[in-house]
């Protein structure tokens, strides 16, 4: 009968296993994709402006297209002018045209006065207030000029770039291919979430949790299932998940026990660049390379799982995308109540985090064991922990994570 042995590998730090991962995480290559298909996704290369824009000196406001120093108290109204028209009318002295907003600003004419401030009857339109060169018009490049990059390499499409793309005539774009990642859980004790729970069984929730997480994070999750333990069958599915994705992600089977198997397996197939971290929870988080291919291993209690994956594995598949922050953003809370920190590893504590009084408080979700998966439910942050001996006081400032948006005091 095997027999469990201490881990052989080192105890990385929590910044140096960031870093590793980051020297061995690759940029993926460009794809041209449909502009309908772009939110989200990362440009590869800058998006220039193909005209000015607007390209005709247009109207801000429903009125008068006038000229701005004509002296006619009075000025006859030649026509309406409508946004989408365009003819060859000229306003001269003592003229006027009525004008809806966006329409072009007809020849001749260098102001638009505000229907508000005007008055007409019998044909002719009468200023009530004087009007300046240039008032109510928008001139040709006011908003971008032909040839000026409007959206850089590197920029994450949100719904207001996408109304720029469309503005410029950019309906096929090119930008970084999303990775791919195969999940995998093993365990003899999983079963699916709809099978009936037998003694000593567990349902499987850290695989729909993984690929909900992937999917957030902008990558292709791609199920690879459940794998008893048994070396053969993890190595198999291991490597048919690797031949079909950019990343694996596994759960389970990476602590020490005789069948904690995806350890061995990875040093065949590629190069375990860790294997243990000082961080809880999820010390025994390993990651690997197998043929340019990033793995990594997760530990099988649900909080280990997902706390790892928040801080090593989602930055790894935003810088695959290009993405230009892939970090969550690091803010200073203060504690709402005290804090048992760790003795020997930083920890990541799941906490809500509120904008109180000009603050931000960060408070507990309750028993922080990395079995209690209600510890995430809710949190919209990690708070970092370093290792430490004494009670950190309610008060205290600590670093924390953002991983959600804020709560308001109410």
């Amino acid at each position: 009968m095997p027999t469990m042995q201490p881990s052989r590998y080192a105890l990385r730090t929590v910044a140096d296993a960031s870093l590793i991962i980051r020297q061995h995480t690759p940029l993926l290559e460009p794809e041209t994709i449909d502009l309908a298909d772009a939110l989200g996704r990362v440009l590869a290369t800058d998006v220039v402006a193909d005209l000015d824009m607007p390209p005709f000196p247009s109207t801000l406001v429903d009125g008068y297209a006038v000229i701005a120093s004509d002296p006619h108290p009075r000025r006859r109204v030649l026509t309406e002018i409508t946004a989408g028209t365009a003819d060859d009318l000229l306003i001269q002295l003592g003229t006027a045209a009525r004008i809806m907003t966006g329409a072009p600003v007809p020849v001749g004419a260098d102001a638009v006065i505000m229907v508000e401030h005007t008055q007409e009857s019998d044909g002719y339109v009468t200023p009530l207030r004087p009007v300046r060169s240039g008032d109510n018009v928008r001139p040709v490049g006011l908003d971008m000029a032909r040839g000026q990059v409007v959206l850089a390499d590197g920029t994450v499409v949100g719904p207001t770039e996408i109304g720029l793309l469309a503005t410029v005539g950019q309906t096929r774009l090119v930008v970084r291919r999303r990775p791919v990642v195969a999940v995998l859980s093993t365990g003899d004790e999983l079963i699916e979430p709809d099978e009936p729970l037998r003694p000593g069984a567990i349902r499987d929730s850290n695989r729909r949790a993984l690929l909900a997480s992937i999917h957030e994070a902008g990558a292709v999750p791609l199920s690879l299932g459940t794998a008893r333990d048994d070396e053969a069958v993890q190595e198999e599915r291991i490597r048919a998940g690797l031949a079909q994705a950019d990343a694996l992600v596994t759960s389970g089977g990476v602590s020490v026990g005789s069948r904690d198997l995806v350890k061995p397996i990875l040093e065949r197939l590629g190069t375990v660049h860790f294997g243990r971290v000082s961080i809880k929870p999820g010390k025994p988080f390993t990651f690997a390379t197998v043929e340019g291919r990033l793995a990594f291993g997760l530990p099988g209690f649900p909080v280990s799982s997902l706390v790892c994956f928040e801080v090593f594995v989602r930055p790894a598949l935003l810088r695959m995308q290009g993405h230009p922050r892939p970090d969550r953003p690091e803010v200073r809370v203060i504690l709402d109540g005290p804090v048992q920190p760790s003795p020997d590893r930083t920890e990541y504590q799941r906490v809500v985090i509120t904008w109180r009084d000009g603050r931000l408080v960060a408070r507990t979700t309750g028993i922080q064991v990395s079995s209690r998966l209600l510890s995430m439910a809710g949190a919209n942050g990690l708070i970092k922990i370093e290792p430490g001996t004494a009670e950190i006081p309610a008060g205290a400032t600590v670093a924390a994570l953002l991983t959600g948006p804020l709560e308001t005091w109410g």
